[in-house]
C-alpha cells in the first residue's frame, strides 16, 4: 500500500532471485522442512516470522522453493491455520496502540490521523478477506472488537 497515504515510495532493499530453483547449498527434505514448520508454528511463532527464522537460522532462502507449498498453506494441511489472516492481525493491533494513545492524549491530532489511515486500512482489507471467505461476512471493525482479539 505504498503511496496510498503518505508521500513515501515505498522500501527500498534487495530483490529475490529471478530463477526459482532451490539452491544446491541447502540440503533440507520436503517432509523435515515441514515438520520444522509445524514445530516453529507450535512454539508461538507466525508465519512471516517462521519465514524469517528458516532464512537467518537454517539457511532456506524460500520455503516454497523446498517444499512447493507456502507456509500458510502446510500450516493449513496441518490443521494449524490462523483465525485471522496475519496482515489484518497486525493491523488491528496496530489501531488498539494507537487507541490507547488517543484516549490518554486527546491532543494529538497527528496520532488521531495516523488512527484514522490504519482503520481505513483495516476496512478495506476486510472487504477484501470477506470476499476471499477468509473471515466471516458479519464481521466489522470496532475500537472495543480490535481490542478484545489482541487480548
Amino acid at each position: 500500500m505504498a503511496r496510498m497515504h503518505s508521500s513515501a515510495r515505498g522500501q527500498s532493499g534487495s530483490k529475490r532471485p529471478a530463477h526459482g530453483k532451490k539452491p544446491e547449498w541447502a540440503e533440507i527434505k520436503e517432509k523435515e522442512l515441514e515438520e520444522l514448520i509445524v514445530s516453529l508454528f507450535n512454539q508461538g511463532n507466525s508465519p512471516s516470522r517462521i519465514g524469517t527464522i528458516l532464512r537467518d537460522q537454517y539457511g532456506i532462502p524460500q520455503a516454497k522453493l523446498f517444499a512447493k507449498k507456502r507456509i500458510t498453506k502446510i500450516l493449513k494441511e496441518h490443521n494449524l491455520e490462523l483465525k485471522m489472516p496475519e496482515d489484518l492481525m497486525n493491523l488491528i493491533k496496530k489501531s488498539v496502540a494507537e487507541f490507547k494513545h488517543l484516549e490518554e492524549n486527546k491532543k494529538d491530532f497527528k496520532a488521531k490521523r495516523g488512527y484514522q489511515l490504519t482503520v481505513s486500512k483495516i476496512r478495506r482489507l476486510t472487504k477484501y478477506y470477506i470476499q476471499k471467505g477468509k473471515i466471516p461476512s458479519d464481521w466489522r471493525y470496532t475500537p472495543e472488537k480490535a481490542a478484545l482479539l489482541v487480548k
